[in-house]
């Protein structure tokens, strides 16, 4: 006890040249929410992290990048870069028990604007993200309803429902219902118990279907290609690619981990728990590639096939007509295969639309209550705006021709504000407020081993990274890159 009381003191003793002498004493709010125990905020961090870019994306430049060449490469870029930054996070949120934009202006007012453009991003994302989550659920639904061979039709049907003036709005309602309740219901008794159900049942049916996909004739080649490296293949596009992908799928800079963080209490070691959560990630994507890339390679012959395909393009279009070359079981392998996608959306939306929750509460001063009510109207108004843009407002192409208000939501928010907030966040750790204020933080409640390389990754490594990712990604819109 005297040991973290020493900790603690020693926290608020760091830089004082650059913290606000008013700065309120980190202590949390007795009445805040917070998690039943470590375990469940392990399992709610990975939760968040695991979403469609660990179904869609992973598989698609695991495909195109040489199968185990890119495993390796985002491995080594979880556990370095991506634990590095969750690490920084979490820390920041416990230590300050706030929301982003509250645990930015604890150190002084003149670092709001930080929180701020963080807090602006999960209100960009879930409208889009809960519109996607339609999308999955109603393929989950039409694997049901529906003939296979109906999905599988080289993207009519996809088109068809995107485009359609009621379904896909009701489906994207319908999504939203289902998260706003699971988070009506509080960070114990909604978030940590939908977690507890949903993520073992993704982990069973994604690990059912790859090793089903396995027996099928020729799936081997697929999966020798997926996990056997091909150094031929590594290459700056490689390491971008992965790159991007960890910063995406760990939900770094999107206001979730600082906000789960806040959640935690003051006794449980920050490091083994973000060892968990990027380990849940890779996990969760390698045997989504173990999935789809062998099946995908059963029918379409080649890994360049594959890696030919991604995002909505590959869940939504080639993978309907891989299941339906799969006979009789196709419409239970659709099925299975969209429940457990569905399972995935929903754990990340509940966990963007809780830190719009604990953003609006914190900032606005108000109850939980009224702070989902209006996270709830800003979403749905956001939603129903943006997928406007497959249909009444399809004529506005704001990214160039064929692109779609979806598109631009993505694109504001993934390509240029994520790393945008992620650099200011280790500039200001790292040069402004100096990593020796987290650091304490952090062996409050555990011993930490690797400080030091924490220390370099953040002041100097990860900055380098992070302007990498802005560059190629905002590159990449315009035709100047590819990844």
């Amino acid at each position: 006890m005297e040991t973290n009381n020493a900790h603690a003191m020693q926290a608020t003793e760091v830089a004082p040249d650059v913290i606000d002498p008013a700065m309120p004493d980190f202590a949390v709010h007795p009445g805040r929410s917070s998690w039943s125990g470590k375990w469940m905020f392990i399992l709610s961090a990975a939760a968040s992290a695991v979403g469609l870019g660990n179904m869609w994306r992973f598989p698609y430049l695991a495909a195109k990048y040489g199968g185990g060449t890119f495993i390796f490469t985002y491995l080594v870029l979880v556990f370095t870069f991506g634990i590095s930054l969750l690490l920084l996070e979490t820390s920041l949120g416990r230590k300050t028990g706030q929301s982003v934009i509250g645990a930015y202006s604890s150190f002084g007012k003149k670092y709001k604007f930080i929180g701020v453009l963080s807090a602006a991003i999960p209100f960009i994302i879930t409208p889009y993200y809960c519109i996607i989550g339609g999308w999955v659920a109603k393929y989950c639904v039409s694997y049901i309803t529906n003939a296979p061979a109906d999905m599988a039709d080289g993207g009519d049907f996809f088109v068809s429902f995107i485009t359609s003036n009621q379904a896909s709005f009701i489906f994207m309602l319908l999504f939203m219902l289902a998260a706003f309740l699971i988070v009506s219901l509080g960070v114990k008794g909604g978030i940590e118990k939908a977690n507890l159900v949903m993520m073992p049942l993704l982990l069973v049916s994604a690990i059912g279907i790859a090793i089903y996909v396995s027996t099928f004739p020729g799936a081997a080649a697929g999966i020798a290609y997926y996990l056997t490296p091909d150094f031929s293949k590594f290459s700056p596009e490689l390491v971008i690619g992965a790159l991007g992908q960890m910063f995406y799928s760990l939900s770094l800079a999107m206001a979730i981990m600082v906000t789960y963080g806040s959640y935690l209490s003051k006794k449980e070691n920050l490091p083994k728990s973000v060892a968990w959560i990027g380990g849940a990630d890779l996990l969760v994507s390698t045997i989504a590639g173990l999935m789809i890339v062998p099946a995908a390679f059963i029918v379409m012959g080649s890994a360049e096939a594959v890696a030919a395909k991604s995002g909505p393009s590959l869940m939504f279009i080639t993978l309907p007509t891989v299941f339906q070359e799969m006979g009789g079981v196709a419409p239970i392998i659709g099925f299975i295969f969209f429940l457990l996608v569905l399972f995935a959306a929903l754990t990340s939306a509940i966990s963007l639309i809780e830190a719009c929750v604990s953003i609006i509460a914190d900032g606005a001063g108000v109850s939980r209550r009224r702070a989902l009510t209006i996270s709830v109207v800003i979403i749905v108004i956001a939603g129903v705006f943006i997928n406007l843009g497959y249909n009444g407002l399809s004529f506005i192409q704001p990214l160039g021709e064929g692109s779609s208000l979806l598109d631009l939501a993505d694109f504001i928010s993934n390509s240029v504000l994520m790393p945008i907030v992620a650099l200011l966040t280790v500039i200001f750790v790292g040069w402004i407020l100096k990593p020796q204020a987290l650091i304490d933080e952090i062996k409050i409640s555990s011993p930490f081993a690797a400080e030091k390389a924490w220390v370099i990754m953040i002041k100097y490594i990860a900055p380098v990274l992070l302007v990498v990712i802005l560059v190629a990604y905002v590159a990449m819109q315009f035709g100047a890159f590819s990844v």
